[in-house]
């Protein structure tokens, strides 16, 4: 997992972050998982993605934050690492998320859905996409 903290969430600090991802997975097609906020759809970032067209950003839908499998992560850290600690300084903070996603990436597994394709499209749409009862 590439991780980078930011004091802020700009859409500067998204750019820097598309970048680093972009130079630690060189000859690959990405495709980043994206909720919509602000920041991603700037025009800079538009334009730099218009240059490096092997990324593709995928925005899910609004309140289905549950889709972003990034949002699964972040529960975890959070729950693992973060509610329970006590950092005198936003250094100490981010120093704690490092340690942690070191460790998880020593013994990282992919997620996998547990509901298949039509299951996950009824409960973002509420609309089957076959013939099939929910």
């Amino acid at each position: 997992m590439t991780d980078q903290c930011f004091l802020r969430h700009r859409h500067s600090e998204f750019l820097a972050f598309l970048k680093q991802v972009a130079t630690a997975y060189p000859r690959r097609q990405l495709h980043v998982v994206l909720d919509n906020y602000g920041t991603h759809t700037h025009a800079k970032v538009t334009a730099w993605l218009a240059r490096h067209q092997r990324i593709c950003l995928h925005f899910t839908p609004t309140s289905t934050s549950w889709m972003n499998l990034v949002e699964v992560f972040f529960s975890i850290i959070t729950r693992q690492a973060i509610r329970r600690g006590d950092f005198a300084s936003v250094d100490d903070l981010m120093t704690a998320i490092r340690r942690f996603i070191d460790a998880w990436n020593d013994h990282c597994q992919p997620f996998v859905w547990v509901k298949d394709a039509d299951d996950i499209i009824i409960k973002a749409t509420g609309k089957r996409t076959s013939g099939r009862e929910p």
